[in-house]
């Protein structure tokens, strides 16, 4: 397999992606519109690195080579790669943006993947020459620890495309599932905004606090960790968006948002508080 990947967006999943690539022998091709944006993401990789050589987790040498592999990058350089993966915005628009241009670059075979959590494969393939070679790949936050990778064919993806995508994910050491329709959601949000939802509402509804809410989840179901502490980590902002995004297509009230959730998020705009999260709140 080609060693040379694109990344599109150094925010917190697109330089999770680069670095989690890059730790397994990949050249990371990293590029953003924003000025400073890829500087600022090798800034905070070299940070990470930085700690598990203080650890003995990895040798200095090792992370050298790492961040060597970490390439700021422009638009043309992609012509380099076999894969491109996206993680701008949750925008259909914006991202449509990014696959146009990227369609006119990557060479033949190569293949378009947004990281994408919930919006439509199809849709955003529409745009290419190259809907064979378009698909989702969910990561999830954070990337280099994350074990899945969400794999999701749109209308018109083609097998070669899903089999290159789930040997790029083992090569960096993640498992994948392969969802074969294009749905809102996939399967993780599917299962997980409802959870969120539910959780939300029970604490909106002052039935448990938030704390007995998550010990609940938490001891009663085997989970890791409480849906609010998880909601909080992957981003009340984000959670919205998912939800308002899968209620529009559903038209279901398993995915309606909760008022609270929106009064935070609000909140949190505004400035009110200096977190985000329910933990960040009274």
């Amino acid at each position: 397999m080609d060693k040379t990947l694109a990344v599109i967006g150094a925010g917190t999943m697109g330089s999770g992606i680069a670095h989690v690539s890059a730790l397994h022998g990949y050249r990371v091709l990293m590029i953003d519109a924003q000025e400073g944006a890829v500087h600022r993401a090798r800034q905070a990789i070299s940070k990470r690195l930085t700690r598990e050589v203080d650890k003995g987790s990895m040798t200095s040498l090792d992370a050298d080579a790492v961040m060597e592999r970490l390439v700021e990058a422009d638009w043309p350089d992609a012509s380099q790669a076999f894969m491109a993966i996206e993680a701008v915005l949750e925008i259909v628009d914006v991202k449509k943006e990014v696959f146009q241009r990227l369609d006119s670059l990557l060479p033949d075979g190569a293949i378009l993947a947004t990281n994408t959590s919930s919006l439509s494969i199809t849709e955003i393939a529409t745009i290419t020459k190259r809907p064979a070679y378009v698909l989702g790949m969910h990561f999830f936050n954070p990337a280099p620890v994350m074990k899945l990778i969400e794999i999701v064919r749109g209308e018109e993806t083609g097998d070669d495309a899903v089999q290159q995508a789930q040997a790029y994910a083992r090569s960096i050491g993640k498992e994948t599932v392969v969802v074969e329709k294009d749905t809102p959601g996939f399967v993780v949000n599917r299962v997980l905004m409802p959870l969120f939802i539910e959780a939300m509402r029970i604490y909106e509804e002052g039935i448990a606090s938030k704390d007995d809410i998550d010990k609940a989840v938490k001891l009663g179901l085997n989970h890791p960790m409480g849906p609010l502490t998880l909601a909080d980590l992957t981003g009340l902002d984000v959670d919205l968006h998912v939800m308002d995004y899968m209620y529009d297509e559903f038209h279901d009230d398993r995915f309606a948002a909760p008022l609270v959730l929106r009064r935070l998020v609000r909140a949190g705009r505004l400035g009110r508080k200096t977190g985000k999260g329910f933990y960040d709140y009274d």
